[in-house]
């Protein structure tokens, strides 16, 4: 909605100076003003704002999270006056200021630190201006910030999750320490458990993980804690790759909870495949292979793909296992892939330039012109276009300063893109919120990404590149042909996105 438009409701109900009503029903009026009245009688109460808030945005036709600031902001002046008719009430900056905060605006921190400044208890203020600061780049604040909101409210256990997780890259032993005490302090809660789960799900270490997932199964029983529950999945994965019995075990003692019965089922398919292959039991592994089914984004993929090429040989059709390996590779590359990969190509005469050849000749069948843009910069005057990056491979995501799996995603991408030239690599973020435009260069600063941050003003993200939400990536090519697309990198994939750089400046 376009800022005069919304302007334009809000002078109807009398924000603004008039108090016309054209095609809205009195009540509504009404409503609005007895909570008005309401908030200057009780200016304490967090309850009544968020009722006044509530409503003044429902009065507002199409307003949305996405125009939060513009409907936001025009209660501005109302809140002017109210802090200056309460000048001790922390709870008035406070309520606008949170306001702004949920809709991820840049405008939030002034009315939060006018908040804390007078009550530095109010914890849940310390929490918005702590995830604020996330959004400008500002860790050094970022973290202090969570600090006193644990401190203010010791006993909320979101809090001592959110002050534990702020060490996982600075302060990685830190980290660890803080998810354990976080388990000790809080028995009873989902954050409790959440700790433990990224702690196991995080960790590179079979060892730890095996570790850290049985201690969660333990302290934080699946039938009662989601994160619990969902951590059990990870464990199962694990098993399966290191003593399929195991998971077995686990998908029995788990069989009450919903999905399990069909674990147990293909925990049982694992065991008997692994075990016809140690008896060398080609056929027999086989047949079970082909009746196996993965979810979409199941992380057994590549622990069936081996399997079946294992079976493929064994059978004497190495051909079939280096053609499967192969498929899988040209998508979702990886070392323990490769190593077998290469196995097979020895049996059949073929060498790595082969290989790879092999590989290019199916990543062809879905490779397409990547859509042009040209984007204003945010670091520098002028726009920059994907031709202007011609010759170079480019790593493109869209994302926004308030988008969290964006921010969690970054310290991966740049750890890759550290060991490749900038000359040979160009790495771009399209901020697809321009709304929170304020924050891009803060966060570039205090953050030290070296993307290239551009303004997609021109809705590049949904209509060209099918954009359906936040961080989508691709790679790109030397040509300008998207090779790459659809993935995620984390703390235990970034050598797939190194290997497929790396295909892309070798092909």
């Amino acid at each position: 909605m376009k800022t005069k438009t919304i302007l334009a409701c809000c002078l109807l109900f009398g924000f603004g100076g008039a108090h016309h009503v054209y095609g809205q029903t009195k009540k509504a009026t009404d409503d609005l003003q007895q909570l008005r009245a309401a908030v200057a009688k009780t200016p304490d109460s967090l309850n009544v704002h968020h009722q006044f808030i509530a409503a003044f945005k429902k009065s507002i036709p199409n307003a949305s999270f996405r125009n939060t600031d513009s409907v936001v902001s025009l209660l501005q002046g109302q809140y002017a006056t109210w802090m200056k008719q309460f000048p001790r009430s922390a709870t008035v900056p406070y309520a606008i200021g949170e306001a702004f905060a949920d809709g991820e605006s840049p405008k939030a921190r002034t009315y939060l630190l006018k908040a804390v400044k007078l009550d530095p208890k109010l914890a849940a203020a310390w929490l918005d201006l702590a995830f604020d600061a996330e959004r400008w780049g500002d860790q050094t604040n970022g973290i202090e910030y969570m600090r006193k909101a644990a401190e203010a409210d010791p006993d909320n256990p979101s809090y001592a999750f959110y002050h534990a997780m702020n060490f996982e890259e600075t302060d990685p032993a830190k980290w660890r320490s803080s998810l354990y005490d976080l388990a000790k302090r809080f028995p009873q809660s989902e954050r409790g458990a959440q700790g433990l789960y990224w702690l196991a799900t995080r960790s590179n270490d079979t060892i730890e993980k095996i570790k850290v997932y049985e201690q969660l199964r333990t302290l934080y029983p699946p039938e009662k804690f989601s994160w619990s529950s969902g951590g059990m999945q990870g464990l199962f994965s694990v098993y399966i790759n290191t003593d399929p019995a195991k998971a077995v075990q686990l998908a029995e003692n788990l069989a009450n909870l919903e999905g399990w019965k069909s674990q147990d089922t293909l925990a049982r398919k694992f065991l008997s495949i692994r075990q016809a292959l140690g008896a060398k039991q080609y056929q027999q592994a086989a047949t079970l292979l082909e009746n196996v089914r993965l979810p979409r984004y199941s992380s057994l993929t590549n622990t069936l793909a081996l399997l079946k090429a294992q079976a493929a040989h064994g059978l004497g059709k190495t051909d079939d296992a280096y053609k499967g390996l192969v498929a899988v590779f040209a998508k979702d590359p990886t070392d323990n892939i490769r190593s077998a990969i290469d196995q097979y190509a020895a049996v059949l005469g073929k060498n790595g330039q082969q290989v790879m050849t092999d590989v290019w000749e199916i990543r062809s069948k879905t490779m397409k012109p990547a859509p042009a843009f040209d984007l204003p910069q945010y670091l520098k005057a002028g726009n920059l276009s994907l031709k202007d990056l011609s010759g170079k491979v480019v790593l493109l995501t869209f994302w926004f300063p308030g988008c969290g799996p964006c921010r969690g995603e970054f310290p991966h991408f740049q750890e890759v893109i550290n060991k490749f030239s900038k000359e040979k690599v160009a790495y771009v973020g399209i901020n697809v919120a321009t709304d929170q435009d304020p924050y891009v260069k803060p966060f570039m600063s205090g953050t030290g990404y070296s993307f290239i941050p551009l303004r997609d003003g021109e809705g590049t993200a949904q209509k060209d590149y099918k954009v359906r939400g936040e961080p989508t990536n691709f790679l790109i090519d030397q040509n300008g042909q998207m090779v790459f697309t659809d993935f995620r990198t984390d703390g235990s994939n970034g050598r797939t996105l190194e290997l497929m750089i790396s295909s892309l400046l070798e092909k």
